[in-house]
């Protein structure tokens, strides 16, 4: 599988996933910001994509998408669950809830990047209490990819959206 970009609509592999997850958990920040073809960061978060689908420009048939969306919502399913084993229960972010008056600018990275293709996230406090990771399934319109994102982050911008009310216990 290819982590970046599968256009044959292929499934992601939870296991090919999960590496990737693993190395991105203790991957040092960038010091400076920056996006490329596998996600984005800056000093205080990652995101990685983990997989991504073809684009839906063609306006083919709806069960294709519903075909990349079954599979992909499973393999988050099969990574929601060993994270769970690993880490407990996570917490499910709600990434619409913070916004104030000026919208998605007001909320942080990575949040304001995850708020654009998805509602919620699922996130755990990583052991050591230096980072939480979170994933998430989203698209950003309907004719572009679904990506399969894993972010991790600083403490502080999950205890401020936690703290905001904006997140919830599973």
């Amino acid at each position: 599988m290819n982590s970046m970009n599968s256009g044959s609509g292929a499934a992601a592999s939870p296991e090919a996933c999960l590496a990737l997850i693993d190395g991105l958990a203790v991957r040092p920040f960038p010091e400076t910001v920056f996006q490329d073809a596998t996600g984005d960061g800056g000093p205080d978060h990652l995101i990685r994509v983990l997989h991504r689908s073809r684009d839906f420009w063609d306006g083919q048939d709806p069960h294709v998408w519903e075909q990349v969306d079954a599979e992909l919502s499973a393999c988050l399913d099969a990574l929601i669950a060993v994270c769970t084993a690993r880490w407990g229960d996570p917490l499910v972010v709600d990434l619409w809830a913070g916004y104030g008056d000026g919208g998605r600018e007001d909320l942080p990275e990575p949040f304001c990047t995850l708020s654009q293709v998805t509602m919620s996230m699922h996130a755990w406090p990583l052991p050591g209490g230096g980072r939480w990771l979170g994933l998430v399934l989203g698209q950003a319109d309907k004719e572009l990819p679904m990506e399969l994102l894993a972010a991790v982050g600083l403490p502080a911008a999950l205890d401020g959206v936690r703290d905001g009310g904006s997140a919830d216990s599973a």
